[in-house]
């Protein structure tokens, strides 16, 4: 191994070891940052990111033109953002008022947007006050092995099925179930991976 990586690993740790000591951050071994992301959590908030993971905030060898660091916010006491082990997330934001859990391998690409809130509520009975509101949040669910392509935006109370993929600029509004490829705005299942199974999900 040359120096040159030896110095990069050895920086890397000491970098996820910083990390480590914010408050309500917790690391699984092996976790790798790669650039700086943005990570805020509220008093009695938590973000959880397990073994393997790897967090992308560089734009360098990525693919696709990344915008921004990846932002991890827990924006509310008690919210919760849960990220399973090898999961690969680049320049993406994940932001909880409530909670967001993130299955194992799941693969989001750039500039995603995943969140379980909406700035403000429709607020028709007073649209004057709507700038005063904020809403309460529904959970979100990304089971493992999903695919999310880049510039998708996956919105409140939503649940991804397992081995899902969403095309790239898609905007998810609804639950999707396992093994499809959704896409478009908003999203519909466009292919199975069984032809001609009919959707039986949730069971």
């Amino acid at each position: 191994m040359s120096i040159r990586r030896i110095l990069k690993r050895a920086y890397v740790k000491g970098y996820a070891a910083r990390l480590s000591l914010i408050r309500g951050l917790e690391l699984g071994d092996d976790v790798y940052f790669k650039g700086m992301p943005s990570i805020g959590i509220a008093r009695g908030a938590r973000i959880r990111i397990g073994r393997g993971v790897m967090i992308n905030s560089s734009n360098a060898g990525y693919h696709v033109n990344m915008h921004s660091p990846v932002k991890l916010l827990a924006d509310r006491p008690g919210a919760s953002i849960g990220i399973g082990e090898e999961t690969r997330i680049h320049g993406s934001c994940i932001h909880a008022y409530n909670a967001i859990s993130i299955g194992k391998r799941c693969l989001i690409a750039a500039n995603c947007q995943i969140i379980d809130c909406n700035g403000h509520e429709l607020s028709f009975d007073d649209v004057d006050a709507r700038i005063h509101t904020s809403s309460e949040g529904k959970p979100v669910v990304i089971e493992d092995a999903v695919w999310i392509g880049a510039n998708s935006i996956v919105l409140p109370g939503v649940r991804i099925g397992r081995g899902s993929v969403v095309g790239a600029g898609s905007v998810v509004v609804k639950d999707v179930p396992p093994m499809v490829v959704v896409a478009g705005n908003p999203a519909i299942v466009i292919k199975r991976a069984v032809p001609g199974v009919e959707d039986r999900w949730p069971l």
